[in-house]
């Protein structure tokens, strides 16, 4: 069978077919393909390419930079150099910046990718050192139409177990399932990524904040309640820390109350939308929520769009998505069952006149998934 190609191998082709490209930071989460991804892009990039892992690399790593930097000129023009886990050499940034500088000079000229498993560290890297350098490419979780191609499922099953397609495998076993996410992704994702690069005094209430909030998927929660669960004597602040960790690691997204004034906005409730559909049902294994589940896989998707996504709400009136996309506002209603009349859209339109009304079922589901932009498009 013929491997599956994401959509971001297909982005790293096309800047590569640029005069100059900048350098291209490959980020997301854990266990989604991204070397996978980088590696098909090489297969067909019609240039010479060396590819290296700095995993191992435990001192010296300016010198063992250096070497993989002439390796790569070496092999002739438009040669592109891939460094993976560079999170892992102290200094990186300054390091790459350095000889990205330095080649500006030259005729010769070295193309660059770079990525790894610790999204904190690569995006804090690269905003302090590499400014006017680099662009970024984000890779998410699988979506259904990827999952389903790879290994076929149902849309329930999708959002009950998938985004990690290293889990499909065991599928018909539950708890090797269970086992598979939670210690060879999740885990992994908060000691490596989250723990090794940011400060927290108390990493076990840290992981129960994981927990409780794969719990409310696509919900308002108060940053009150979500402390007085963690039965922790901190702040709220506290709590925001730790929802910022999850964001910077694209496990979460604390989604704002969409406002023109932006007093309301800092005083409501986050709306929690958990960037893998799987996190509920890992932590709570039931149907319960299969609703908000399906609500925040749409979310996720949005979220690829554009950043300025938000809930709204005015009393028992709301509006499930407010997203911000090439200069329109799109407010998304979305529907998993049985479409009920609501008010919601219909008030919002009132106060924001230039609104474009969007619902979202399990009928069109598979026309969103397929490419958000286009469908969204349709309603312009």
């Amino acid at each position: 069978m013929k491997p599956l190609v994401r959509n971001f191998v297909l982005t790293l082709k096309k800047r590569f077919e640029e005069q100059d490209p900048l350098i291209q930071m490959v980020i997301g989460p854990r266990q989604v393909g991204k070397t996978t991804g980088v590696l098909q892009f090489l297969e067909t990039y019609p240039h010479p390419s060396h590819y290296v892992s700095a995993d191992n690399v435990l001192s010296n790593g300016e010198q063992w930079l250096l070497q993989q930097w002439q390796t790569a000129l070496l092999k002739g023009d438009q040669a592109v150099l891939v460094i993976d886990e560079i999170q892992k050499i102290a200094q990186w940034s300054e390091i790459i910046k350095k000889f990205w500088d330095e080649q500006r000079l030259k005729s010769r000229r070295l193309r660059l990718v770079l990525l790894g498993s610790s999204s904190l560290a690569l995006s804090k890297g690269a905003s302090e050192s590499l400014a006017g350098r680099f662009e970024l490419i984000q890779v998410p979780h699988w979506d259904y139409v990827e999952s389903n191609a790879l290994r076929p499922m149902d849309i329930s099953t999708y959002l009950s177990h998938g985004g990690y397609p290293g889990s499909y495998s065991y599928l018909d076993d539950e708890d090797r399932w269970a086992d598979y996410v939670r210690y060879s992704v999740v885990d992994r994702v908060i000691d490596k990524d989250i723990l090794q690069f940011a400060l927290v005094k108390k990493p076990a209430l840290f992981r129960q904040t994981f927990e409780i909030l794969s719990c409310y998927p696509s919900q308002e929660i108060s940053f009150r309640k979500l402390l007085g669960q963690i039965q922790d004597q901190g702040n709220i602040d506290l709590v925001k820390y730790y929802i910022s960790l999850f964001e910077s690691a694209f496990l979460f997204k604390a989604l704002q109350k969409y406002s023109r004034q932006s007093f309301v906005v800092k005083s409501a409730s986050p709306k929690i939308l958990p960037l893998c559909p799987c996190f509920y049902h890992l932590f709570s294994p039931s149907n319960d929520k299969a609703g908000f589940v399906f609500e925040s896989s749409i979310g996720a998707k949005l979220l690829q769009l554009s950043p300025e996504l938000y809930y709204w709400r005015q009393g028992n009136d709301e509006v499930d998505f407010v997203l911000n996309w090439r200069n329109r506002l799109f407010a998304i209603e979305v529907k998993s069952g049985k479409l009920r009349r609501t008010t919601g859209l219909s008030v919002f339109k009132t106060q924001f006149p230039d609104a474009v009304l969007v619902i979202v079922t399990m009928d069109n589901y598979l026309a969103f998934i397929s490419n958000p932009g286009t469908f969204l498009e349709a309603f312009l």
